[in-house]
């Protein structure tokens, strides 16, 4: 495949960012809802099931979405996730037991194992290394958006409405994703045809050991994101706020305005270095919010945590297409998309047990997440060099 340089910000950059929207405002616009909604259904025990078997799935799935962005396109990739959430989106008002909605659950995951590995590559193939940190800094921006978005606007519908209502809006929004992805140029120069061969997977093809350093980065600072869909939804309720959604968007709408910075920060200073203030951050994020007893003060910790994300996603995936091989990008970003879902899946799992449904024990839930943080931390100033910047590969 070639690198196309010739425009930064174009015509396919630009639908990439509105279908991330679209994408990322459908799946995160039910997420302060599931652990109510999986209660009428008997199911209050396994509110850490909700994420860590989305993320499971997700995790499950990336050396495939990986090999298959390689092989058979970005688009394809990308259309096949959208499209699982707009089947979850109706499913889930037809559900009636804990064990439907738990494997519904299961199967809603394969949306973010795909979708997101074909957008990161993606965005290697049409922007110049330059500005790599920048433009993942940007997609990121749109990809808050919709997480700023989601979460309240489902919030609304299902008070004002019904969850049923949330579940089919949820499913609109991922077939307008699919609509925008439908007409995005393929990036991959002689794509082969899908082939059922293509799902044999060799043990080399499921971890690219190139971006080992950012996925380990990832994978210890999202278990505090995990924590967060986990138990925020419970600890807003004990607060007293009704909408679970204002937190997601209290640190959404605060990463908005970090990305962009920190991509360009990252492009110039290099990757380790907005790391190590990004990991410290959260770590101090963690801290605050097991430390709040009000509403307000839950969401203003919601701004640092925002930060401290807005920081790290971007500069992450700009680090792992920095180290990748160009004709791995699909796998590289796969890597670091199985310690994404392995860390919220252990965030949310240790989350889950370590609350119990007791709370008095938020604050050591949110605690521990913020100790793995500090790992992350720990981790790019001691062992990690200071000098990585982009490189063409």
């Amino acid at each position: 495949m070639a690198e196309q340089t010739k425009q930064v910000y174009g015509l396919q950059f630009g639908l990439l960012c509105l279908s991330s929207f679209l994408f990322f405002s459908s799946f995160n616009m039910i997420i302060p809802e599931l652990p109510d909604y999986l209660a009428s259904l008997g199911g209050e025990e396994y509110k850490g099931l909700i994420i860590s078997l989305f993320a499971l799935t997700a995790g499950l799935s990336r050396p495939f979405s990986g090999k298959l962005a390689d092989k058979v396109g970005r688009v394809p990739v990308m259309v096949v996730g959208s499209a699982v959430c707009v089947l979850a989106g109706f499913l889930y008002p037809l559900v009636g037991t804990v064990a439907a909605f738990l494997l519904l659950r299961f199967v809603h995951g394969f949306s973010t194992g795909f979708t997101p590995t074909g957008k990161s590559a993606y965005v290697a193939d049409v922007v110049p290394v330059e500005r790599r940190g920048e433009a993942m800094g940007l997609l990121g921006l749109s990809g808050s958006l919709g997480m700023a978005a989601g979460p309240a606007l489902g919030g609304l519908i299902a008070a004002e409405y019904t969850a049923s209502m949330m579940f089919y809006t949820s499913s609109a929004a991922a077939f307008l994703s699919v609509a925008v992805i439908w007409h995005m140029q393929e990036t991959v120069q002689n794509p082969a045809k899908f082939s059922w061969s293509l799902f044999r997977i060799s043990r080399q093809e499921i971890l690219e050991p190139r971006v080992l350093a950012p996925s380990l980065v990832m994978l210890f600072t999202s278990f505090s994101f995990g924590t967060i869909l986990t138990v925020i939804p419970d600890f807003s309720a004990h607060l007293g706020i009704e909408n679970k959604g204002l937190f997601f968007t209290s640190f959404t709408l605060s990463s908005l305005a970090i990305r962009f910075l920190a991509g360009r920060a990252s492009d110039k200073y290099g990757r380790v270095a907005v790391l190590r203030v990004s990991s410290g951050l959260l770590a101090l994020a963690m801290l605050v919010i097991g430390l709040v007893s009000t509403d307000t003060g839950l969401l203003l910790s919601g701004v640092l945590f925002g930060v401290a994300t807005g920081m790290n996603s971007p500069t992450i995936y700009s680090w792992t297409i920095d180290l990748s091989h160009l004709e791995h990008r699909g796998r590289a970003m796969a890597t670091m998309y199985i310690a994404l879902e392995v860390g919220i899946g252990l965030g949310a799992l240790a989350s889950g047990w370590l609350y119990g449904n007791q709370s008095a024990n938020f604050p050591l839930a949110f605690w521990v997440a913020g100790a793995f943080s500090l790992v992350a931390f720990l981790y790019l100033m001691l062992v990690v060099p200071g000098k990585q910047t982009a490189s063409a590969t």
